[in-house]
């Protein structure tokens, strides 16, 4: 694939635009700078949200039954003397996972950094389509607006868990939450999806068409092959999603029998019939699964870039990690059944479903071994970025073995819906993307705001992060093995789990004490953007393609011409040269090969 854009149509571009007002350049932009902004920006918020409620029904599994003050103060009528309603207590659950699987790890991870990064990396002046971007993100804000008003619905949240799986979310009479707060919901969503797609396809066609000369496929960072490819997981799943969540509103709506049949309400026997709850679910996970890497692959991107610039050494197996976001892209369509093995599934299909789920962990494999032998000897840099990467590769790792239980058949079925699974997902895909996303933060915020973010609270972010989200995901491994069903909002009719009441507390202060430390990060990232230290060119001494571009933001990313590309992203301490890198616009020396990779 060598066609490229050309040029110099793209240069022009650069010097004829018309003056920017505020509205123009900071709200309805159409620089994939600000865009980024934009999304990282409201995905922040829409993180905090979705952590506090985190800390909220964390704090009732702690202390069941006991008056909250937060309780009575933030959920009003839900919890009456500051006790929590055990309907809000599943909508919390809910809106938190919608949260953030969606907004934050989904559209605030990916689109921050594909927005920002995939021009500057390979050498555009800007995506394909600047007002389709700008759609995107619009589109992704109005669905962030609609989930939180479904919050201050009368009835109730959405309650439905975040997998929303019919009848409780098909019958608008089921529940409080399943009344107008499912409606917003799915009507989120719809939204939600629409700006997904439209940004994606903006994605694929921008690495496609406008990559500058000499950027071919194999000289491509690691970090656009992950938003390459995750945006062609993302065109071919999502529109799944959506199909689901029409016929959903169908047979809420219209009386259709999609995912309903033979329904009894209080001994009344509803007129539905013929429709099947397991259909939802094999639609649900078909978007469900390609999710996970959605939100993993761009963290995976994001680190092998600053693994490789911060041990200041080529990336190990270059084409072997191109391969492996391949083979994870293609497997992950085939896998969602490993969901679904205690739903009356033919237990043929579901050893073809362990088969294909413990296939993947083949790739997987190879991407954390590439990292550990980048690390290997390398001369580390041990700033907030590389910790948080390293931290990546833990938490992938760990959580990754707990997937293999998982994933057979046979052994899932004594874990599944307990507390296993919720601390197998969260340290594989919820903290390793949260890592991959602080991670691309540290590093690339000089590009974003032209300032440096205080290294030392960096640190004090990592470790207490780190600490935390171990001690509320390693213990909750061992009461799911013990049997604590998840989605309970208390345990205390069950005499056999009063032993794990104990563990619980010990979690929540885990969790509480990590939630409150987020607020030194929110602060360094605040003040860091009108007070930090002014930022140098290349601070990190890096070889993409972003850090020739001047600090100060412009339209069109260069000055004049768009450099182009020699050599590879990663020639890191190669031989026969004095400086320890080799940016990729910086010609090949006589008689100096590129290296194979």
């Amino acid at each position: 694939m060598s066609a490229h854009a050309d040029t110099h149509a793209h240069d022009d571009h650069g010097h004829h635009h018309h003056k920017e007002t505020f509205v123009t350049k900071y709200i309805f932009s159409q620089d994939h700078k600000m865009i980024a902004k934009q999304y990282l920006i409201t995905g922040t918020i829409m993180g905090i949200i979705g952590v506090m409620m985190s800390l909220m029904f964390r704090m009732q599994i702690a202390w069941p039954e006991e008056p909250n003050v937060l309780f009575e103060a933030l959920l009003g009528k839900w919890a009456p003397d500051g006790v929590m309603d055990a309907d809000i207590y599943l909508a919390l659950v809910t809106i938190h996972g919608t949260i953030m699987v969606f907004f934050v790890l989904t559209a605030g991870l990916s689109g921050t950094f594909s927005n920002l990064l995939i021009p500057l990396q390979i050498g555009a002046r800007d995506m394909a389509s600047g007002f389709l971007n700008m759609i995107s993100y619009w589109l992704f804000f109005l669905s962030s607006i609609v989930m939180v008003i479904s919050l201050f619905v009368e009835a109730g949240p959405a309650a439905a868990g975040w997998t929303i799986y019919p009848p409780l979310s098909a019958l608008p009479m089921a529940q409080g939450g399943s009344g107008a707060g499912m409606t917003l919901w799915l009507v989120s969503m719809a939204i939600f999806i629409a700006s997904s797609l439209l940004g994606s396809l903006n994605y694929i066609v921008t690495v496609i068409n406008l990559r500058t000369k000499g950027m071919s496929m194999t000289r491509l960072p690691l970090t656009i092959w992950a938003f390459f490819i995750t945006a062609i997981i993302g065109v071919i799943s999502f529109p799944v999603l959506l199909s689901a969540a029409l016929l959903l509103i169908m047979d809420r709506s219209f009386g259709t029998s999609f995912f309903l049949s033979d329904i009894f309400i209080q001994g009344e026997v509803l007129h539905y019939q013929g429709g099947s709850p397991v259909l939802f679910e094999h639609l649900f996970w078909f978007l469900g699964h390609p999710e996970v890497y959605i939100v993993l692959l761009p963290a995976l991107g994001i680190t092998s870039e600053i693994i490789a610039t911060n041990s200041r050494k080529p990336i190990f197996g270059y084409r072997a990690m191109v391969a492996s976001i391949l083979a994870i892209a293609f497997l992950s369509t085939i896998v969602w059944g490993h969901h679904m093995f205690v739903s009356g599934m033919n237990p043929f299909l579901g050893s073809v479903f362990t088969f294909t789920t413990l296939l993947i962990a083949i790739p997987s494999a190879v991407k954390a071994f590439n990292y550990i032998t980048t690390l290997w000897k390398g001369n580390l840099q041990f700033n907030p970025a590389m910790l948080f990467s390293i931290g990546l590769v833990s938490t992938f790792i760990t959580g990754g073995l707990t997937g293999i239980i998982l994933g057979d058949s046979a052994l899932d079925i004594n874990v599944h819906d307990t507390y296993f699974v919720v601390a197998h997902f969260h340290l594989v895909m919820g903290i390793s993307a949260l890592y991959g996303m602080f991670a691309g933060i540290y590093h690339w915020f000089p590009k974003m705001f032209g300032r440096m973010l205080n290294k030392n609270l960096g640190y004090v972010h990592f470790w207490v992060t780190a600490i935390c989200a171990y001690g509320v995901f390693f213990p909750m491994h061992f009461i799911g093995m013990a049997g604590l069903p998840r989605r309970y909002y208390t345990n205390t009719n069950f005499p056999l789990f009063d032993d794990l009441a104990n563990v619980n507390v010990v979690i929540t202060i885990f969790a509480v004490i990590g939630g409150v430390f987020q607020l030194v990060f929110i602060y360094n990232f605040a003040h860091s953007i009108f007070y930090g230290k002014k930022a140098v060119q290349n601070p990190w001494r890096s070889n993409t393609l972003e850090w020739t571009a001047p600090v100060k933001h412009i339209h069109g990313n260069w000055p004049g011409a768009i450099p182009h590309v020699y050599r590879w992203a990663y020639d890191y301490s190669k031989p026969g040269h004095e400086e320890d890198f080799v940016p990729q616009n910086v010609p090949l020396m006589d008689g100096e090969e590129e290296l194979q990779h």
